[in-house]
């Protein structure tokens, strides 16, 4: 398994913090690679030429089997522009979208889920507070948040574990 990783807002600590959990994160992959950009936090509308230029580097790339992306619909505007741009960028491509617990109370129903244990869930979230100091700061950036909607999304996947991790799956081929 080979994942490139790509973040639109990284500033030095932050870009830390994000090769630290990618480090930890992506250790079972064969190769790995973290790609930042540094545009401003809160103004991705404003630099849309810009951030849709840093994209054009990304379709040159291989072919990904599968991306990660923020819900389209995520209230968080510099969220919501990059999810645009991916599905522009990558129309043909299977496309499963992460929700992020904020303020603005946008979660929704994922439609497709991924089975988790218990190890994988408290693995992650000894991660996410392990290099993420940064964020702290904000009260839903708990363990507890994360353990809940893990815990949430384990209930509506009906089955198996408990656990689970829920995404948006606007457009999925089979077979």
């Amino acid at each position: 398994m080979e994942v490139t990783w790509v973040v639109f807002n990284a500033e030095p600590v932050r870009a830390r913090e994000l090769r630290a959990s990618a480090k930890r994160f992506l250790r079972g992959a064969a190769r790995s690679s973290v790609i930042t950009h540094e545009f401003r936090d809160s103004y991705f509308p404003a630099d849309y030429g810009a951030i849709k230029e840093a994209f054009e580097p990304l379709k040159r790339m291989p072919a990904p089997d599968l991306i990660f992306t923020h819900h389209r619909r995520d209230a968080h505007q510099d969220h919501r522009l990059v999810s645009e741009l991916t599905w522009n960028a990558f129309r043909r491509h299977l496309v499963l979208e992460y929700e992020v617990p904020k303020y603005e109370g946008d979660l929704s129903t994922p439609n497709a889920y991924v089975r988790l244990d218990k190890a994988h869930v408290e693995r992650k979230i000894r991660i996410l507070m392990g290099c993420y100091r940064t964020q702290r700061a904000k009260s839903w950036f708990t363990a507890e948040t994360f353990r809940a909607v893990m815990r949430l999304r384990g209930i509506e996947a009906g089955q198996g574990t408990g656990w689970a991790e829920g995404f948006h799956a606007d457009k999925l081929c089979l077979g």
